[in-house]
């Protein structure tokens, strides 16, 4: 038969079985800035990405539906979808059913891939160089400053990319930001006035619709 602790007892026995649990457990990662070894990384990551880009939409032996299509793929795999997805509709999050936010999530990859490939697929024929980069926040994330310089003789455009830390070693774009125009925070603020206006169930028609 148990007996129960003495009253008295329970503040040393609880706090003994926390000290218990928590040695069994492993220790939490710390929350850091990026490395300068992760800040290179994504730098890399970027020419890279970028590279390969713009190789596709040059490629002379591709249609341009095809161009786009590989392109598009690119995007795909190496932007974080699902968090820039949350992130625009941060102030809608709460008042959504679980239906509503199904019906979102399957229209949002083609969206966000299309949105971000609007930007970029004017810069097809420019040369993307890493100019330096930042390290942003306490969870690795880093903005990667980049020049596009234009070939014609145009004035070139900076490009922030921002990227966070993956499993597997690798690295994806949260953000892109085009001459002061930060992509996500103007999609935010279109998404905030076209839910207010006709409701998110039409916001998700519309995702659906646009091409």
């Amino acid at each position: 038969m148990l007996f129960p602790r003495p009253a008295a007892l329970w503040p040393a026995a609880f706090l003994l079985a926390s000290l218990v649990v928590r040695a069994a457990l492993p220790a939490p990662l710390a929350a850091e800035p990026a490395s300068p070894q992760q800040q290179a990384e994504a730098a890399a990551f970027i020419q890279k990405l970028s590279g390969e880009a713009f190789q596709i939409l040059r490629d002379k032996a591709l249609s341009k539906e095809a161009a786009r299509a590989r392109f598009r793929d690119l995007l795909r795999a190496n932007f974080a979808i699902d968090q820039i997805g949350a992130r625009l509709i941060r102030k809608h999050r709460a008042g959504l059913s679980p239906a509503q936010l199904s019906a979102y999530r399957a229209a949002l990859p083609d969206f966000i891939v299309n949105t971000y490939s609007d930007r970029l697929y004017d810069f097809a024929s420019s040369t993307v160089t890493v100019v330096r980069q930042i390290p942003r926040g306490s969870q690795g994330h880093v903005d990667v400053v980049t020049r596009v310089s234009d070939p014609a003789g145009g004035k070139p455009i900076d490009a922030i990319w921002s990227v966070m830390p993956a499993p597997g070693g690798r690295w994806l774009v949260t953000n892109l930001t085009v001459n002061g125009v930060n992509v996500a925070l103007t999609q935010e603020a279109d998404f905030d006035s076209y839910i207010q206006r006709h409701g998110f169930d039409a916001l998700v028609d519309f995702m659906r619709a646009a091409k």
